[in-house]
């Protein structure tokens, strides 16, 4: 939320002399984070000046409209002469009054202003937009100013503008509802500097009368549990809206439209209550509001024709809905430019489940649903109405009617019982109960209950230190987020400052420091990172479509999936059971954005529903469970393993002035599995690689590893089908395992370094191609016995020579004693012995022989 501080100073005396950091760090205390604080004076450098607009002649011959214009800027320039500027915007005249930045003059983002020759014309000078200005997003036409603005040209135009102003961006948190508007940000800020609030919402307001404004039935009063309408008749719809208006509008980043629909913005902003202009002759009947019937349509006002659901709310006249509720509004009653003259004003309080749900479902994440769903104080309606129809009357004329309409059933607030000493308990901070009643009342709480009590003797027994005393909290209209002693909690260390909260580390417990998963975790992803895999974090989130894409069968273990109640998106609304989907999904991002050669890896949990287990236990906040509830919770939570992956994409070697680069294979893929149960502490003779067939991998280049006998994860070449379906280049490899399946990590005892010199024989064996190399080389490691130090396969050969279905694989062996140097009689044994239990368990021969 944008806001300038001209406009809270209205509100609120902040300290004129106030620097812009202490500011920041007010609202920063009070809980509210500030995106920036910008002095809009610094930020446009050199003459900004107001110009008048005396001749303009249309150039044609170009691409675009373009307009070479003089315009007269006073003494500004230095010789009174009008300054010749060339000009693409269209929507001003002859005579309009315009903000011109001179020669010399650098706007916002460091853009400077010079005089050329552009279009066969000198231009010397710019006509500015807000966007230029860097007052809003408006760049459609440059700031023509309005009649009501004084100024004359040569004047400065920061003042007119609103470059004289600070402007502060905030990010309202979504429990902080009342604080998106300049009621509630006044309010904050009088407790930040203890000063008073001139509440825009205390002013008197005419009541509901029995004959209404204009005929409504509320037929979900659960949906719209206020709705409160008045009208104005004989509104001039040419007035334009004045430059005051429009210049807070701008700062805010809303676009300015016409005066009946600026005036809700206005009044939105300045009282947080979201309203609709409705074109009253537009209107075809009384007005209805309910829910949506499935399948019915209405075209709002994006122009988007839209499908509604039976969870939308829509107010309806006799054609149908002519506004999705909370929303938008439709095309059918809009308030036409130029042609409404009677303007129905709505100020109505929805509930903030539905318009969540609605502005999500239909993408339409509006400034007045932002409100909504955050919480609006349902007791301002008729203020907002008052205040709007003055405003209208004041720079549009017409004459308000004095039928009133407001049907409320608005329910009042639960009380909330807190006991007094709550907060000391719960922060270790010593707040007295007098201290706590005062500031729940600076919240706008009522206290009852003992509260007088506490400030007639705080000295009593058991009332200094609140033990035993009881409060009776009704929070405010406009704190929809109070609602349990938490919350009140929280307000009182908020107000009184967590600045009070001291920072006392624990203590760290006895112990060896990290866990063996900790460890584990660590190890694993130092290997990785030292391999050149980068690390990702995406998100757990999946779509119902990607079990589809990665090809699992219809019994696979991993098609069943948690549904997330409240999903950030309804397009992946589940909780991933591997880590492929959403890491394969950071890959083609990557290489959306011209990355070809990428090497990932993702550590995180997978989440696998337990079928059958039913709903846990509803468990409140005012005990701790019991073990019994926190066992029937734990049996409904998913399964989380943690699980490691990586996939792999181009080059994994590159390609250089030192020769060709080297694509990445499935055997990477299995590599890099190795190298993670290394990195876990597994030895490698408990690890076992074979030949599998598993989704999403290719059948004929997928492996499984097994750590004693038991599978713990895959690795190669993703399935052609799976790669087509997410548009991955070819031979796409991947890699999972499951860590939490691993053992854990034996003793390892140290080796034994031998000095003596290595015997290197090679050996070439020649097997069925259906044989792994993996079982040849454990053969191998058998038959050698313990002078056996090392073997390594260097290369794989078939030919024709070699017979159909048959291949080389060769093996480099390292022979080492640790108390001699072996013979070559002792090193040739070895070797023959190794090469006779390969030929007993695979028919292998020597390659040559």
């Amino acid at each position: 939320m944008r806001v300038s501080v001209s406009w809270l100073r209205e509100y609120v005396d902040i300290p004129a002399d106030l620097p812009t950091g202490d500011l920041e760090q007010a609202l920063v205390d009070l809980g509210i984070e500030v995106e920036s604080v910008v002095d809009l004076a610094e930020t446009v450098t050199g003459q900004l000046v107001v110009g008048e607009v005396r001749e303009i002649e249309e150039l044609t011959g170009f691409k675009k409209p373009i307009r070479f214009c003089r315009v007269d800027v006073g003494a500004a320039n230095g010789t009174g002469e009008p300054q010749e500027i060339v000009c693409g915007a269209r929507n001003f005249a002859v005579g309009d009054r315009v903000v011109v930045i001179l020669p010399g003059g650098v706007l916002p983002g460091g853009f400077a202003i010079g005089a050329r020759k552009t279009y066969g014309h000198n231009s010397a000078g710019m006509i500015c937009s807000a966007k230029e200005l860097g007052l809003g997003d408006d760049h459609s036409g440059i700031i023509v100013l309005g009649a009501d603005v004084t100024a004359k040209p040569g004047d400065d135009a920061r003042p007119v503008v609103g470059l004289d102003d600070v402007v502060l961006d905030l990010e309202i948190t979504p429990d902080r509802g009342y604080a998106l508007s300049l009621r509630g940000l006044a309010r904050e800020l009088s407790h930040a500097f203890d000063v008073p609030l001139r509440d825009p919402a205390l002013v008197p307001a005419p009541a509901g009368t029995a004959t209404p404004a204009y005929p409504v039935e509320v037929r979900d009063p659960v949906g719209c549990d206020r709705y409160a309408a008045r009208l104005v008749r004989g509104v001039d719809p040419s007035a334009p809206t004045p430059s005051w208006m429009s210049q807070r509008l701008v700062t805010a980043g809303i676009r300015s439209i016409s005066l009946p629909v600026d005036i809700t913005n206005y009044v939105m902003l300045e009282l947080g209550q979201p309203m609709h202009a409705f074109d009253a002759d537009r209107i075809a009947g009384p007005l209805v509001v309910r829910r949506a019937e499935a399948g019915e349509k209405l075209t709002t006002l994006d122009g988007v024709n839209r499908v509604l659901t039976a969870d939308d709310m829509v107010i309806c006249d006799d054609t149908g809905p002519i506004s999705l509720a909370a929303v938008m509004g439709g095309e059918t009653s809009e308030v036409d430019t130029g042609k409404t003259t009677n303007v129905l004003f709505e100020a109505a309080h929805w509930d903030p489940a539905m318009v969540g749900r609605t502005a999500r479902r239909h993408k339409l994440f509006s400034e007045a649903a932002k409100r909504w769903e955050r919480g609006v104080d349902p007791a301002v309606a008729l203020v907002a109405l008052e205040r709007a129809v003055r405003l209208l009357t004041e720079h549009g004329g017409g004459t308000p009617s004095a039928e009133v309409l407001d049907i409320d059933h608005v329910r009042p607030r639960t009380p909330i019982s807190l006991p007094a000493d709550l907060p000391t308990r719960r922060v270790g901070v010593e707040y007295p109960p007098a201290r706590v009643v005062a500031l729940l009342e600076r919240v706008g709480c009522t206290v009852a209950q003992g509260a007088d009590r506490l400030s007639e003797d705080p000295g009593a027994v058991g009332v200094a230190s609140g033990v035993g005393v009881t409060l009776s909290v009704t929070p405010p209209t406009w704190r929809p987020d109070l609602t349990d002693p938490a919350d009140l909690v929280e307000e009182v260390v908020r107000l009184d400052g967590y600045d009070r909260v001291p920072a006392v580390l624990p203590t760290a417990p006895p112990g060896r420091g990290l866990t063996p998963r900790q460890r584990r975790r660590r190890a694993v992803a130092g290997s990785l990172a030292e391999r050149g895999y980068v690390e990702v974090l995406a998100h757990p989130f999946v779509s119902p479509e990607l079990a589809d894409q990665l090809g699992l069968p219809a019994d696979d273990l991993r098609r069943p999936a948690v549904r997330l109640a409240n999903p950030l998106s309804e397009e992946e609304p589940l909780l991933r059971t591997t880590l492929l989907g959403p890491l394969l999904g950071t890959l083609k991002r990557n290489l959306g954005r011209g990355h070809r050669d990428l090497a990932l890896y993702e550590i995180g949990a997978v989440f696998h529903p337990r079928l059958g287990a039913g709903s846990p236990p509803a468990m409140g906040v005012d005990r701790r469970p019991t073990d019994a509830e926190f066992a029937a919770a734990d049996a409904v939570v998913p399964a989380q393993p943690v699980h490691v992956a990586v996939v792999l994409a181009g080059d994994l070697d590159p390609a250089g002035w030192w020769g060709a680069g080297r694509p990445a294979g499935w055997a990477d893929a299995i590599e890099a599995a190795r190298d993670v149960l290394a990195a876990a502490g597994i030895p490698d003779e408990r690890v076992e690689v074979r030949a599998a067939e598993y989704a999403p991998w290719h059948p004929g280049r997928c492996a499984e590893l097994r750590v004693d006998g038991a599978v713990v994860g895959h690795a190669g070449e993703l399935h052609p089908v799976v790669v087509a379906a997410l548009e991955l280049p070819r031979r796409t490899c991947a890699m999972e395992l499951d860590l939490d399946a691993l053992p854990a990590t034996p003793v390892t005892p140290a080796p034994t370094v031998s000095g003596f010199p290595p015997a290197l024989i090679d050996v070439a064996l020649v097997v069925d191609e259906s044989v792994p190399a993996e079982q040849v080389r454990r053969a191998l490691e058998a038959g050698a016995g313990p002078l056996l130090e090392d073997v390594r396969l260097f290369d794989v050969y078939s030919g024709a020579q070699l017979g159909d279905g048959r291949r080389s694989l060769a093996y480099k062996l390292t022979f080492r004693a640790p108390d001699r140097t072996l013979t070559v009689e002792e090193a040739v044994a070895a070797r023959d012995a190794a090469v006779a239990v390969a030929a007993e368990r695979l028919g292998a021969t020597l390659r040559g022989a």
